[in-house]
């Protein structure tokens, strides 16, 4: 379970940022609330904010983070050599900073295990420049113990490998490690157990990206896993679809020849209507269906994966093409232990401000997204909030109100569309 995620100098953010999953002392929604390893744990984090506040490169940074964690040990050597390019390369640091824009950017985490059943803290991040990798740190620290042990830390000066240097690991990765590679990436690669526990961590996590249109985002290999021959499946996504689209009775599957080389199986696949006799039924082209059911669709395996495992599910826009009670339903999913057992979460972006005043999120699970006149984005939470008096937020204001009034800020600065002015 994500416990905090800190970045510095990643796109819009310049300074220190905190996204905290960890809950306040409020008694607000304590069903809400997971305990492992001395922690209390929030299931959902949903950030608001006007449009190019931040919002998505919060997401972002997330993102940047784990694939460069599942991917860095590609990174560098011969590869750089022929030229190939790399997440490395996608590295935005702030540019509106002469000082910024030369400087590191940071990533880190806290998190504990799901299968861990001494719910230890694990600590994990990096630094990256233009150069590579600037330092990496792996801490754990027990249930019982106050302070954090070591595994490993590097820097350009010095090397600690002692938390994992057995029958020679260290010097295996040494020998093997580019300026770009993560210890942490190569080490799971070289199946150093310590090493690939904390690598499958990142693994399990989903960060879902609608930029494809999601006719093709649902079409291609991006079907729930082994939807196209398991009737199993296909029967579970049903069942899924039943709480928000029940007219959908099944699905008719064709299996496409495939000419490419990668070996993936494509299909066409259509949607099982009943006729209005409701005896008869009609298969439509799947991408003839709503933008929403398409949608849902396309968050299913992601949902899923997440669900089963106890991950984080990472998702720009949730309210996009999807009714507020049907994001509403989605987010009660992760606050509801019976529909959540595994204790996985989830962290949206969002402008569908009802759902801050529906009985729906803590004051904690609740974050602003902000941008101030230099283009520099902050991220705070409702929690932690101070008033223009130096009181906090309580419980029982009309939260959706007063942000819409400006209240807690990010909101857009609204001026008059000129071009459309007469002269």
């Amino acid at each position: 379970m994500l416990l905090q995620f800190n970045f510095k100098n990643f796109k819009s953010f310049k300074d220190d940022t905190t996204l905290d999953m960890t809950a306040t002392k409020s008694k607000e929604y304590e069903s809400h609330v997971i305990e492992r390893g001395y922690e209390r744990i929030l299931p959902v984090a949903a950030i608001f904010g006007a449009n190019a506040s931040g919002k998505t490169n919060i997401l972002e940074a997330f993102k940047f983070m784990q694939k460069y964690v599942l991917y860095s040990f590609g990174y560098g050597g011969e590869n750089k050599r022929r030229g190939k390019t790399s997440l490395y390369s996608q590295l935005t640091p702030f540019l509106f900073d002469t000082d910024s824009s030369t400087s590191p950017s940071s990533f880190e985490v806290y998190f504990i295990i799901p299968e861990d059943s001494k719910e230890k803290t694990y600590n994990y991040g990096f630094t990256l420049d233009k150069n590579g990798v600037c330092e990496e740190w792996l801490n754990c620290k027990s249930k019982s113990s106050e302070n954090a042990r070591r595994i490993f830390y590097r820097n350009h000066d010095d090397n600690d490998l002692s938390g994992i240097d057995k029958d020679n690991a260290g010097k295996n990765i040494m020998a093997a490690l580019e300026n770009e590679t993560l210890i942490l990436s190569l080490g799971a690669k070289l199946k150093i157990k310590q090493l690939k526990m904390i690598y499958n961590w990142f693994y399990n996590n989903e960060v879902v990206d609608f930029g494809k249109p999601l006719e093709n985002f649902i079409l291609s290999e991006n079907l729930p896993k082994n939807f196209i021959d398991s009737k199993t499946v296909q029967e579970k996504v049903l069942d899924y679809f039943a709480s928000f689209d029940p007219s959908i009775v099944g699905f008719n599957v064709e299996k496409i020849p495939n000419e490419n080389e990668d070996g993936a199986v494509r299909a066409k696949v259509g949607a099982v209507h009943k006729m209005i006799n409701g005896k008869e039924t009609v298969s439509i082209p799947l991408k003839m269906e709503s933008a929403g059911t398409l949608k849902m669709l396309a968050l299913f395996p992601a949902l899923q994966e997440v669900l089963d495992k106890g991950g984080v599910l990472v998702v720009d826009e949730l309210n996009s093409r999807l009714h507020p009670l049907l994001a509403r339903n989605f987010v009660i999913t992760f606050t509801n232990p019976n529909t959540n057992p595994n204790h996985a979460q989830l962290i949206f972006a969002t402008h569908d401000v009802w759902q801050l005043n529906s009985n729906l999120l803590r004051r904690d699970e609740v974050w602003f997204a902000d941008k101030n006149e230099q283009g520099v984005s902050s991220l705070y939470s409702l929690a932690d909030f101070i008033d223009e008096d130096g009181d906090k937020i309580r419980k029982d204001e009309n939260h959706e109100k007063n942000y819409l009034l400006g209240k807690y800020g990010a909101i857009p600065n609204m001026r008059t569309i000129k071009f459309l002015e007469e002269d």
